[in-house]
């Protein structure tokens, strides 16, 4: 059962890394059109929050004591993994090239086994330390990151913020004390983020600007709303979603690994959707990114500790014995 359930687990959180990678190339095409990098998170995330309501509201219903017990840990989520670090990516990268930005970003996956080794007391064993330095090796070979990095002090510091909203969400998305259904913190999560998100907007430390026109995407011309709703539909809802049941059934430590995936998925989507091509030392830093996640994955098969995956059934609530990933979600 446990196996199974950690086959369930890894294919959710590959669907959930492949939809957040579809966000690149459906944003791309707004920013073309004019968006800025705010608008379009913000769009994206409040209405993934409308679209999930009436899902959600029907979960709790007669339940709404459940959320109120839970709102701190639905409120951290969604200020710190789903708007905390989407701003904090959007600053890195006006001080950073996007591909150190995104490096930052996924360190959080070390954030993760630290995280882990000093709340929990799981030290990290020789087994994932390997397939740590191979994921990250193999992350900087995709992204490019040899080819020249502008390392600006502001920049960094804005990069691991989102690192750290990014190791918030993981820890948070498998909290197994968590009585919420994992749509209902998704849910939560977006909703509270979105309101962050607008308010910056409002405050004018987000600058949103959306042009209603026609964009170009998969070489068509194309009304706004289609990548509004691939944005919101598949980057956001069922990125999110996934991500939370995927992480529930894996642990924080393999799901963020398995998350280093999402900036696979995303060249690929460039590629097929944008037509960016990939180099020969970009499939290689793949394969190593891969590797990576496959020795990190053996060693908790060796030796499953406190956040290692329990049988559970995706959508419900999900008790534990075990609270080694509940800090009190990326």
């Amino acid at each position: 059962m446990q196996q199974r359930t950690g086959g369930v687990g890894l294919g959710l959180a590959l669907l959930s890394a492949a939809t957040f990678g579809t966000s690149g190339a459906f944003a791309g095409s707004l920013l073309e059109a004019g968006w800025t990098p705010g608008a379009a998170v913000t769009v994206r995330v409040v209405l993934a929050a409308l679209v999930l309501t009436p899902v959600a509201l029907v979960l709790l219903r007669g339940q709404l004591g459940r959320l109120r017990r839970d709102a701190g840990t639905v409120t951290v989520y969604g200020v710190a993994a789903v708007a905390g670090a989407q701003l904090c990516y959007f600053n890195a990268v006006q001080h950073l090239s996007v591909a150190v930005a995104l490096l930052l970003e996924y360190s959080g996956a070390l954030l993760v086994v630290g995280w882990l080794w000093l709340r929990h007391g799981q030290r990290p064993r020789a087994l994932t330390v390997a397939g740590a330095a191979v994921a990250v090796a193999g992350l900087a070979l995709v992204l490019d990151l040899f080819s020249g990095a502008d390392l600006d002090p502001v920049g960094v510091l804005w990069g691991l913020g989102a690192a750290v909203g990014l190791a918030t969400y993981f820890v948070l998305s498998a909290g197994k004390d968590d009585a919420l259904p994992p749509l209902v913190v998704a849910w939560g999560g977006l909703a509270v983020g979105g309101v962050v998100l607008a308010g910056a907007g409002a405050l004018g430390v987000l600058p949103l600007a959306a042009p209603r026109i026609s964009v170009v995407l998969l070489d068509q011309e194309v009304s706004w709303l289609v990548p509004v709703l691939g944005l919101s539909l598949l980057a956001a809802v069922v990125a999110y979603v996934t991500g939370v049941i995927g992480a529930r059934l894996l642990g924080a430590k393999i799901a963020s690994f398995v998350g280093l995936t999402e900036v696979l998925f995303a060249v690929l989507f460039a590629w097929l959707l944008l037509g960016q091509g990939l180099t020969p030392w970009q499939l290689i830093g793949g394969l190593l990114v891969l590797c990576g996640i496959g020795l990190v994955q053996v060693d908790e098969m060796r030796s499953p500790g406190p956040d290692a995956p329990v049988a559970v059934l995706p959508g419900t609530a999900v008790a534990s014995e075990s609270a080694a990933s509940e800090p009190a979600r990326s």
